[in-house]
């Protein structure tokens, strides 16, 4: 080898190794398309997502990149978005559950009547619940976090102030186990996302609907209906049960480093920063309709137990059902109420 060779071979060798360094640093950047449904102003794009999103980022080192879509900009229906990160149309997604019936029997149970109280205590009950009772309904996917929302109640053209003046109303529900309890509450329940109550109240498809606080805003729920029911009997009326999950092949491909930063905000801490910022939204949300002069209902105690008494038979008839699904309804309630009571 000559002497000239023999001079300039480190430096090459030393340059190749630097370069197949950079490339392979290159090369280790991901980039995850994260889909959701509501307008980025609402509370959980902005207050939920987008900080969770920004911490991953930061823990991966720069070895991952989120985008984030907002209001479908990916395509498809609210409904689909479950499906999209299951079939890896998407990477991430954000849902609620109850869209996709059927598909989490197990997991509703946090949706039966007057079951939960806030969101920060019924997320942190109903992660806990889904790790010990239900991660088979999310065998497909790669489990986030659960959560849920605040306390459930009526957002209506006219007062609701007692049980009687549900009769014949039409009302959007977000669930069947939801749209059961409506029925037993002598409402005609009214099945959409989200995204199409505005218009349905607008055009009186509907005369009201179901939601939390935190979202009002976002649908400018508070201009169109001027009614809003709440109670006071410790228990809310209602939630929703929601979910993050991230398409299976996709988190399986991941490096090591990167896997750790997405796991380091799963499960609890994932669950805990949606459900306060779900308490957070509310209590904003609250003050604008107080703001427009809006009529703000509270069902005393007394009223609040007729309701419960016409909406227990919801919980009755899902054990029914879990036990033609193959699994016990009523050990799985019962566990339900036990976290919650736990993370209160």
């Amino acid at each position: 080898m000559s002497s000239t060779i023999k001079k300039f071979l480190p430096k090459a060798i030393a340059s190749a190794v630097l370069l197949a360094a950079a490339a392979s640093a290159q090369a280790e950047q991901v980039t995850l398309r994260f889909h959701q449904m509501l307008p980025a102003p609402a509370t959980i794009p902005r207050h939920a997502i987008k900080p969770w999103i920004e911490d991953v980022e930061k823990a991966s080192n720069g070895e991952l990149k989120i985008k984030q879509y907002d209001a479908m900009a990916l395509g498809g229906k609210p409904p689909e978005l479950f499906g999209q990160a299951k079939d890896g149309v998407v990477d991430l997604i954000w849902t609620v559950l109850g869209y996709t019936p059927g598909l989490f029997p197990k997991t509703e149970v946090f949706e039966l009547p007057f079951m939960t109280t806030n969101a920060l205590s019924s997320s942190k009950a109903i992660q806990a619940y889904v790790s010990k009772n239900a991660m088979d309904e999310f065998k497909d996917v790669q489990l986030i976090c659960v959560h849920t929302h605040g306390a459930g109640m009526l957002h209506t053209a006219s007062p609701i102030t007692k049980m009687e003046d549900m009769a014949g109303k039409k009302i959007r529900g977000g669930s069947r186990v939801i749209n059961d309890m409506l029925t037993k509450l002598g409402a005609t329940p009214v099945g959409m996302p989200v995204t199409s109550i505005a218009e349905s109240l607008s055009k009186g498809v509907v005369d009201g609907t179901l939601l939390p606080w935190e979202v009002v805003p976002a649908f400018k729920i508070q201009q169109i209906v001027k009614n809003h029911t709440n109670f006071s009997g410790g228990a809310a009326l209602y939630t929703s049960t929601f979910g993050v999950v991230m398409n299976k092949a996709k988190y399986a491909s991941l490096n090591a480093t990167q896997k750790a930063a997405i796991d380091k905000f799963s499960g609890q801490p994932c669950a805990e920063r949606f459900g306060a910022a779900m308490d957070k939204g509310d209590e904003g949300s609250k003050a604008l309709a107080v703001k427009a002069g809006n009529k703000l209902i509270t069902i005393d105690a007394t009223e609040q137990l007729r309701w419960e008494r016409n909406a227990a038979a919801v919980a009755d008839e899902w054990v029914g059902r879990s036990k033609a699904a193959g699994f016990d309804g009523a050990a799985m309630l019962n566990d339900a109420k036990t976290l919650i009571k736990q993370y209160q």
